[in-house]
């Protein structure tokens, strides 16, 4: 068992998903000793590939799947050996026999996909403005997400287009969906970016909606939202070896159970299952949602503050992909990009609804997407040879409440809903195409918010460890308060990873920036600790 060479460290990591490990990579290349601890056998947290199935080589993206947020600065900067691959195809949307196609290469094709769905060319015209403005918005916005918070002034000025700022930032989204495009279906294409793994409506007043759909227009100056090369796990073993190679220390298998500092130094201790050990740091950064590091830190954590994820995982393998109903698109094609089932405004608001009141819904929403189009290499030669392909399914508006009382009954119910939502829009079951393993079991697993939390340690299973925030610092100027409950309000600081202890950061989604896989926090949090040195 490997163990720390040390007594203390200039930094020690609190977990080792991606963005604790872009932190170690990044203070390890800079001269300081680094020691990461991480709970599970292996690092990469939620960004990681996994054989999913008995007998089956496959690598599955079991939790996060998609990139966009990765700024190339990182890879770059770390040398690492990972690329991802650009989808051709945006988008399908089935709509009975029928359905819109937004081929991300050709404007024409897509023009006619318009007028097929909607009887003209009106909405593609929105459309065209519409993702005009949002990229105008990215390539402003995402070259300032790696360095010192902006104000929300500066920001403003930065995107220097009030009537972008007033759509994104100022109104809840849904005026301005509904404003731009009359087809019901297209609405709600536009509104699933506003509602990846965060419970709410189109006219949050919070602008909750708002918060996400911006995280996900904005990836990379383009909002394209790319397919990892070899799977998730090819990413952070990537970045494993990145940190190692700068001479971090990275144990596994080693929880950590409390953090002590007084803004100067700090203790970790930690239980490698033979027993428990403490380790001396200078810095601390955790790559843990804040509710997590408030329990490690000894501080209230009210039950209300919890976070709740809002979504079900389902991770398929097919001896083929499933014809559609719409005999005009190839399944190939449909499959490549984000496949949207029960996705049109008003079947939004409706699961919203009815998920708000505490009851499945009847039509729950998702989106599907096959990796394995785009990157085959995920599966073994024999398995590509037989016309295997993956499928990873998002369920939105499932919220964690939804399971608190029946688990796996719940679980159940919601997938078979689902997956009679998919099989509406097929020519054929998909039971009849899901490959079997070792054991003549069905290629399907599921993960409802629950199974996040309990298996990657996502409180509520939140995706993002905490609701989306501004990428900009909010107006507290980065003081420290108390609610009455105790509950301590974190401090953004300078690079939006500080905490009430000047010597403890947060490196995960939760900071500020955070959220999607993108290494944003982690190189922030590493910026933070080498400029409080100097």
């Amino acid at each position: 068992m490997v163990k720390p060479t040390r007594a203390s460290y200039d930094a020690v990591i609190v977990g080792g998903g991606h963005n604790g490990l872009v932190a170690a990579a990044y203070l390890a290349r800079a001269g300081r000793s680094v020691l990461l601890l991480e709970r599970l056998p292996a690092t990469g947290g939620a960004a990681v590939s996994t054989r999913a199935f008995a007998g089956v080589d496959a690598r599955l993206s079991r939790y996060s799947y998609l990139v966009s947020l990765l700024p190339r600065q990182i890879t770059d900067e770390l040398g690492l050996r990972f690329a991802v691959r650009r989808r051709r195809i945006s988008s399908y949307t089935p709509q009975g026999d029928t359905g819109l196609l937004v081929d991300a290469g050709d404007a024409g094709r897509t023009r006619e996909q318009f007028v097929r769905l909607t009887g003209s060319d009106r909405d593609f015209d929105a459309w065209e403005r519409f993702y005009g403005m949002t990229q105008r918005v990215a390539e402003r916005v995402f070259p300032t997400l790696t360095g010192p918070l902006p104000s929300r002034a500066e920001l403003e000025r930065t995107v220097a287009d009030s009537a972008a700022w007033e759509t994104l930032f100022e109104r809840p989204l849904g005026e301005s969906v509904e404003a731009a495009f009359a087809d019901d279906l297209v609405r709600g294409v536009v509104l699933t970016d506003a509602l990846i793994g965060t419970f709410t409506h189109a006219h949050d007043p919070s602008l909750r909606q708002n918060r996400c759909f911006l995280y996900h227009v904005i990836g990379g100056g383009t909002g394209d939202w790319d397919v990892p090369i070899g799977g998730m796990g090819a990413f952070t073993d990537a970045l494993a070896q990145a940190a190692r190679a700068a001479g971090a220390e990275i144990v596994t298998g080693a929880e950590v159970t409390a953090v002590a500092a007084d803004g100067a130094r700090a203790e970790v201790s930690y239980d490698d299952g033979t027993g428990s050990a403490t380790v001396g740091a200078r810095h601390v950064l955790v790559n843990a949602a804040p509710h997590t590091l408030a329990g490690l830190l000894g501080e209230p954590r009210p039950e209300a503050e919890k976070p709740e994820g809002a979504q079900l995982k389902v991770n398929m393998l097919l001896r083929r992909l499933p014809r559609l109903r719409d005999s005009a698109v190839d399944p190939r094609e449909a499959f490549a990009g984000t496949f949207h089932i029960a996705e049109s405004y008003r079947q939004l608001q409706t699961a919203y609804e009815q998920a708000a009141a505490g009851r499945l819904p009847d039509a729950p929403p998702s989106e599907i997407y096959c990796h394995s189009l785009t990157d085959p290499s995920i599966l073994s030669p024999e398995l590509a040879e037989q016309g295997v392909h993956t499928l990873t399914l998002f369920g939105l508006h499932a919220p964690a409440r939804l399971f608190a009382a029946d688990p796996a009954g719940a679980k159940d119910a919601l997938l078979k809903a689902t997956l009679a939502q998919l099989d509406a829009v097929l020519a054929e079951p998909l039971e009849d195409c899901l490959a079997l393993d070792a054991d003549g079991r069905p290629c399907l697993e599921a993960k409802s918010p629950l199974d996040l939390e309990r298996e990657v340690g996502l409180p509520g299973g939140h995706i993002f460890h905490r609701d989306l925030s501004w990428p900009y610092e909010e107006p507290h100027g980065g003081t420290v308060t108390q609610a009455e409950d105790g509950a301590v309000s974190y401090a953004t600081g300078r690079w939006g990873v500080g905490t009430p202890y000047g010597n403890v950061f947060l490196c995960g989604a939760g900071a500020v920036r955070g959220g999607g896989v993108s290494g944003i926090p982690g190189h922030n949090a590493a910026m933070a600790v080498l400029e409080s040195e100097r």
